[in-house]
């Protein structure tokens, strides 16, 4: 078994008004089959015996579904594994002597609570915006006789794969939330069910997401290569089709 000595260098914020910096702690013992998420609470233990304050840091599940556990790593969102969230990622991918980053989310839109902790009740209200079905559509029995296709239920059960955790918004550049945006549109839009509301749908999402302060997307196609789960760009140039569509009706 293989142990490490680190040197982490963290973001620490007492609240979202105080000016933040980055602190180094040295931290010896890592074992190599701990989790990200382990290693840090080996530290805020340590921290807890010196009587100094834990690091704050978002987590849930540990088991890469909730989609809380965001933070950048050495300036990847989730660290440097793909397709692997921060709660996903050991410490294996790194080396006795290492020093590593850590930092929040950072985007207007996310604005930090504590240290590694930021607000993303911004994407709360944009599915508070549309991303629901509200139409009758029936009981079970009565879904199940609709017919859909394999290729778009494999597109809608991909788009709906996404978890929320604003990778997407953290790696851009341009702090954009399209790519969570057009996923939840997506996953509704492509289903007989969520055909009645489409079109008010995408216009009432997309102005939301205005409202909260995004970016808009300039292509570059970071959000991708950065999501956990891999949500295609393919999503918001079907959004951008609604949306223009929406706007013509």
């Amino acid at each position: 078994m293989r142990t490490m000595k680190l040197t982490l260098h963290i973001w620490r914020q007492e609240n979202r008004n105080a000016q933040g910096r980055m602190e180094t702690y040295l931290l010896d013992g890592v074992n190599e089959h701990m989790s990200f998420l382990e290693m840090l609470d080996v530290l805020n233990e340590k921290l807890i015996k010196e009587g100094k304050d834990p690091v704050a840091f978002d987590h849930d599940c540990r088991e890469g579904i909730c989609g809380s556990c965001g933070m950048v790593i050495n300036g990847r969102a989730h660290g440097p594994w793909y397709r692997t969230t921060t709660c996903q990622l050991h410490m294996r991918e790194f080396k006795d002597g290492d020093e590593i980053y850590i930092e929040p989310f950072r985007a207007a839109a996310f604005p930090v609570i504590k240290d590694l902790v930021v607000d993303r009740s911004a994407f709360d209200r944009i599915i508070q915006a549309g991303g629901y079905i509200s139409v009758n559509t029936g009981g079970v029995p009565d879904a199940n006789t609709i017919r859909i296709g394999k290729e778009t239920a494999e597109q809608a059960f991909a788009a709906a794969t996404c978890i929320g955790c604003g990778a997407c918004v953290a790696t851009c550049k341009n702090a954009s939330a399209m790519l969570f945006v057009s996923a939840k549109i997506a996953h509704l839009g492509l289903l007989p069910q969520g055909q009645p509301e489409r079109m008010q749908r995408v216009l009432n999402m997309i102005a939301q997401m205005d409202k909260e302060g995004f970016g808009n997307c300039t292509n570059t196609g970071a959000c991708e290569v950065e999501c956990p789960k891999g949500i295609s760009l393919v999503n918001i140039a079907r959004m951008n089709s609604d949306f223009l569509m929406a706007q013509l009706k």
